[in-house]
């Protein structure tokens, strides 16, 4: 199998790394919120245990092309060079819907592999159907096959099913050493800026890129938002693959992921709306809510000494 086809081109230089200050790339048309803003929010539950909050404004990078999507794909787009980009992704996947809008933007064919070949005889979701609309070429599978989908066997028999033999693979949720590089990118926007950078994970890449660039005295909590506890081997493999070996301090906080992904219950609904109330930001439920709850949490459990400045990244925000 070509590497090249994997997404696991040779890694950009700094220099040619969309959206860095004065480079000029393709992606440069779609004039990304670089450095993203970073605003303190004063919030008594936080404040009241001498622990200070501020969010990365990662969701206003770009109207579509939000947050983590942004600097995952970005690089990724820049590799792909103009062919076709096939992705992966469930029936709710706002990494679908981000690389279909990129397609649109940017005049690529894309194609989505949906999990669930069942999903191909029903009407199609909000989801999918916006999808569509940027241009995207949903391709169903079953489950079976979409689980072994990074195997190359699989992988080849997926790409001739969907006619896209010679187009470039991005893996599901976009995470791969491209990824990750581009991710490092948001830990260095946030170097000195605090003592922990905090943010929900779902495929691990964000936030093994976002610990590589932090500084040494700096460390990074992830929230992972879906069950079963693999994140850990996951992260470490990402920044292998991206760096050779582990960078940065890191941890994991899996109790906040509501029974996990696409999940939600009533008490992180009501968490949601009045934080929305109290702050005037937009929560997303599925990544951004969890991880504002699960910090709050620790912050009452006495996680954190007082004086602790925590930036917590806003990854997405609520899809109309």
């Amino acid at each position: 199998m070509d590497h090249c086809r994997l997404g696991t081109w040779p890694v950009p230089s700094p220099a040619a790394t969309p959206g860095d200050n004065g480079t000029v790339t393709s992606l440069d048309v779609l004039h990304p919120r670089l450095p993203s803003p970073l605003d303190e929010v004063v919030d008594d539950r936080f404040a009241r245990f001498g622990v200070r909050l501020l969010l990365k404004r990662d969701d206003l990078i770009h109207p579509e092309l939000i947050g983590n999507k942004w600097r995952k794909l970005a690089p990724n787009l820049t590799a792909a060079a103009g062919r076709t980009v096939l992705t992966f992704g469930g029936a709710y996947s706002n990494h679908l819907r981000a690389t279909a809008a990129a397609g649109r933007l940017l005049g690529l064919p894309t194609v989505g592999v949906v999990r669930g070949q069942e999903l191909a005889d029903r009407p199609l979701n909000p989801s999918l159907a916006r999808c569509t609309a940027d241009g995207m070429r949903l391709h169903f599978v079953d489950r079976s096959t979409y689980r072994r989908k990074t195997e190359a066997d699989a992988l080849a028999a997926i790409l001739r099913a969907a006619g896209a033999e010679e187009a470039y693979v991005v893996p599901e949720g976009g995470s791969n050493a491209l990824a990750v590089l581009g991710c490092q990118a948001l830990g260095q926007e946030l170097r000195g800026r605090a003592d922990l950078v905090a943010l929900a994970c779902g495929t691990g890449g964000t936030l093994a890129g976002l610990a590589a660039g932090l500084a040494p005295d700096q460390r990074a909590l992830g929230v992972p938002v879906l069950m079963g506890g693999f994140l850990t081997d996951e992260i470490r493999a990402l920044q292998h693959t991206a760096f050779g070996g582990p960078r940065g301090t890191w941890t994991l906080d899996d109790r906040f992921h509501f029974g996990g992904y696409a999940r939600t219950t009533p008490e992180l609904e009501a968490f949601a709306t009045d934080f929305e109330h109290r702050h005037a930001v937009p929560l997303e439920r599925l990544y951004v809510a969890k991880l504002l709850y699960g910090l709050l949490t620790l912050v009452e459990e006495g996680a954190f000494p007082r004086g602790t400045t925590i930036v917590a990244v806003v990854t997405g925000r609520p899809f109309p």
